[in-house]
């Protein structure tokens, strides 16, 4: 039986993989009936900054990531906004 612990490191390594980035935090999770739904927070840097050589800037990205309850990924998108 997949637990939370482990339906949550699952989205953390899909994202980290998809993204390259390795500042992802999940702000909800939850266990349905044949699945989990997720809402990962992901902080990257501000690609216009960096390419200007200015003090970067961390932008807050949400992604909304899907598992079945097998934890592969059957769907995952990037949000405009997240309100709790």
């Amino acid at each position: 039986m997949k637990t939370i612990i482990d339906a949550r490191q699952a989205v953390i390594d899909f994202l980290e993989n998809l993204l390259n980035h390795r500042d992802i935090s999940i702000i909800k999770l939850e266990k349905t009936d044949n699945s989990w739904h997720s809402i990962a927070e992901v902080f990257e840097d501000d690609s216009f900054l960096r390419s200007m050589n200015l003090p970067p800037k961390k932008n807050k990205l949400f992604y909304e990531v899907q598992l079945n309850k097998e934890l592969e990924v059957e769907r995952y998108e990037r949000m405009d906004t997240y309100t709790p």
